[in-house]
C-alpha cells in the first residue's frame, strides 16, 4: 500500500505555507486513480513521483488538483524534493514533467527549484476582470498561455481583495495572479486565485513566480528578489532571475505521514 506525506511548502513552520500531498511510487499507475487520490486529499495539489530510467531525469513527476492534472506546480515540486530528502534519497533531483525537466537542488538549508521563466506580455484587461476582483488593475499581462498577471495600485489593495470566486472562475485562465510592490520587507506581495482548476485561492504558488520574477526583476532592475504571498497561511520565497530560467528557493516541513489503504 502506498505511503504518503503531507508537506507544508514555502515555510519553516507547520500549518503555514502551502500544503501538498506527496506519493513516491515504484510503478506506473492509472490516471483515474491518481485523480481520485487527489480529490480525496482535497489539497490544492497532490504530487505523484516515480523513478524512471531516463538519462536526463531521475523521477517522473505529475501534479493533480482535486479536479484536473496541471502542467506546472511549484510548491508540490518543492514538497516532493523535501519528501525525497527525508527518505534519504540524494539530490539534486531531476524531474521529467509536462513542463520539461525541472531540477531541485539543496543549498544552505533551502531547496532551489530551476523553472522556465514566463515573462508576462501586456494585454488588454479582460471584460469583467475589475468586477470579478473588486479592484481596478494598474497593469495586466499574460504569462504563458493560461496565467493572468494583474498589478494593483498598492499592497493594501492586494491584501484586501475579496474577489467574486464564480466570476474569477469564468475568466479563461488557470491562474489569476494579483501583485503590488511591498511597502517594506519583501520586494513584492501577491495573491493567486485558481477557481477554474478547483482552487479558490492558492496559499503559496511557485508557478506564479515564474511570471512574477521576470516582471518584478524588470521593474526593480534587480535579478535577486524576495517575495511574500499574502494568503491567510502566507509564504515566503527567494527568487533569482536567470533570463530564460527562474530559481525559486524555499523551505518545507512535513506535517503528516501515513499509508493509503488502496
Amino acid at each position: 500500500m502506498p505511503e504518503y506525506r503531507v508537506v507544508d511548502a514555502f515555510t519553516d513552520r507547520p500549518l503555514a505555507g502551502n500544503p501538498a500531498a506527496v506519493l513516491v511510487l515504484d510503478d506506473a499507475y492509472p490516471d483515474a486513480w491518481a485523480q481520485g487520490v487527489a480529490a480525496e486529499f482535497n489539497l490544492s495539489e497532490t504530487a505523484f513521483a516515480r523513478p524512471v530510467d531516463d538519462p536526463g531525469a531521475d523521477y517522473e513527476l505529475r501534479w493533480f488538483t482535486p479536479t484536473v492534472e496541471i502542467d506546472l506546480c511549484g510548491h508540490a515540486t518543492l514538497a516532493t524534493a523535501h519528501a525525497l530528502t527525508e527518505r534519504g534519497e540524494p539530490g539534486p533531483f531531476r524531474f521529467t514533467t509536462r513542463s520539461g525537466v525541472l531540477t531541485v537542488t539543496g543549498e544552505d538549508g533551502l531547496l532551489w527549484m530551476d523553472f522556465p521563466a514566463r515573462p508576462p506580455k501586456p494585454v488588454e484587461a479582460p471584460e469583467g476582470l475589475a468586477e470579478a476582483l473588486g479592484a481596478r488593475p494598474r497593469w495586466v499581462g499574460l504569462g504563458g498561455a493560461e496565467d493572468l498577471l494583474v498589478e494593483l495600485a498598492d499592497e493594501d489593495a492586494v491584501r484586501g481583495l475579496a474577489p467574486d470566486t464564480a466570476a474569477v472562475a469564468a475568466l479563461p485562465f488557470q491562474l489569476v495572479i494579483v501583485t503590488a510592490r511591498a511597502r517594506q520587507g519583501p520586494d513584492f506581495v501577491s495573491r493567486v486565485f485558481a477557481p477554474a482548476v478547483g482552487v479558490p485561492e492558492d496559499p503559496v504558488t511557485g508557478r506564479a513566480h515564474t511570471v512574477l520574477t521576470p516582471f518584478w526583476a524588470d521593474r526593480l532592475g534587480r535579478a535577486e528578489l524576495t517575495a511574500h504571498q499574502a494568503s491567510a497561511r502566507g509564504g515566503d520565497l527567494l527568487l533569482k532571475d536567470r533570463g530564460g530560467r527562474v530559481l525559486i528557493g524555499g523551505r518545507a516541513v512535513t506535517v503528516a505521514t501515513g499509508t493509503l489503504h488502496l
